[in-house]
């Protein structure tokens, strides 16, 4: 056992003495043109882990085409009267082998964000699996001493193991309410399982969920006061999304989310707490089918403008 924890901290400390490698502004997301020189304050991860889907498949070519997208999304957003990325500065990480052990991955992907946060930057991670946020928020829990996760999924996550994977996407938040000072808010939640409800029972003061069903009782109010001054970090599983404008995912759920509705609680939620770091997940791309990934890419494009520039 001693030797597994040993082994956990080597790979997650092998990445903290690495130089971060950036790609091109114009290979990048969003495709900035190169003249344009700022000081970065995000850093897009790529990181396409697909380890455990359980239905569908093609989460490990998710970075690689929400990046492609993003060339196509228009710069200038009229909602915020601005080009927001002027005033971000985002630089995307060069692509990089992914360990293939699942546990060696997510202690990866936690030390490239340690690295990251080291530097007083803003990581955002493109999945890959849900998997991928047990890792991401590994540095993020020893930094802050309470965080809360925004939680987008059609599905709870709260096996404790799947397929005898306690790593599995469908185990994601549970993994991450191991933490003690973890609290989750989940949004367009239509799929649990039997097993999964004792684990939310024993855990009601730490998760609320607002069910899709309920959709038209949610109380924004309510999350407004739930997440109000506190360090919040943002999971998004893209099949939280209606499987209408979203089947471009592995477990594609109808009854969901839809894109305003996605957005107002974003907006609520960089308005009234402090995002500290985020990740989009379970993009499967669907070959011939861009505006799938390009909703995606815009979907990155706006939780990052709202972070920096809502007030």
């Amino acid at each position: 056992m001693l030797n597994g924890k040993i082994e956990k901290e080597r790979i997650f400390l092998k990445f903290l003495g690495r130089k971060l490698n950036y790609l091109t502004n114009k290979k990048g997301f969003l495709g900035i043109d190169n003249k344009f020189n700022f000081k970065e304050k995000v850093i897009v991860v790529p990181f396409g882990l697909e380890k455990t889907v359980s239905y569908g498949g093609g989460t490990k070519n998710g970075p690689k085409e929400i990046i492609k997208a993003s060339h196509q999304v228009e710069l200038y957003d009229e909602e915020l009267k601005c080009e927001p990325f002027k005033k971000i500065g985002i630089r995307t990480l060069k692509p990089f082998k992914i360990k293939k052990n699942i546990n060696k991955a997510i202690n990866q992907i936690a030390g490239i964000n340690k690295k990251i946060l080291d530097n007083k930057l803003f990581p955002i991670t493109l999945g890959g699996e849900h998997s991928i946020t047990p890792g991401c928020i590994k540095p993020f829990v020893k930094k802050y001493k309470k965080l809360t996760l925004l939680h987008f999924d059609a599905h709870a996550d709260l096996r404790e193991s799947y397929a005898g994977e306690k790593f599995s996407h469908a185990s994601a938040i549970k993994r991450c309410i191991d933490h003690s000072n973890i609290s989750v808010v989940s949004f367009g939640i239509r799929n649990i399982s039997a097993e999964e409800i004792p684990i939310l029972n024993r855990n009601k003061k730490r998760i609320k969920i607002y069910w899709a069903k309920d959709k038209k009782k949610w109380d924004l109010k309510k999350f407004k006061k739930q997440i109000k001054n506190k360090d919040v970090y943002i999971t998004f599983d893209v099949d939280g999304l209606d499987s209408s404008i979203m089947p471009a995912t592995g477990t594609p759920e109808p009854g969901g989310i839809f894109w305003d509705e996605a957005l107002e609680i974003i907006k609520i939620a960089c308005k009234n707490s402090r995002i500290v770091g985020a990740d989009v997940n379970e993009l499967a791309p669907i070959k011939g089918f861009n505006s799938y990934n390009f909703l995606v890419a815009k979907l990155v494009y706006k939780i990052l403008s709202y972070k920096f520039l809502l007030k």
